[in-house]
């Protein structure tokens, strides 16, 4: 099964990177662009059969690892 893992900081958290990037669009010329967050996505094969299993694993190496649950948020894709 694949496993993608979308981490976003939490609403309220100062995202730098995402304020970078807003201000560069609006140096290029998009400055209706607003409120830019940026996170990471990550991509993992697992060798599950059960799909709900596989995301209750996922979820768990969020929680321990892949995220900081303190500041961070994420949402979970098995297919």
């Amino acid at each position: 099964m694949r496993a993608k893992v979308h981490v976003f900081l939490k609403p309220g958290v100062l995202d730098v990177q995402g304020k970078a990037v807003e201000n560069a669009l609006h140096g290029l010329g998009w400055g209706e662009v607003e409120h830019v967050r940026v996170g990471k996505t990550i991509e993992f094969d697992l060798k599950a059969t059960d799909a709900a299993a596989a995301e209750a694993e996922v979820r768990q190496m969020c929680e321990k690892l892949l995220a900081n649950t303190v500041i961070e948020s994420y949402r979970v894709e098995v297919a």
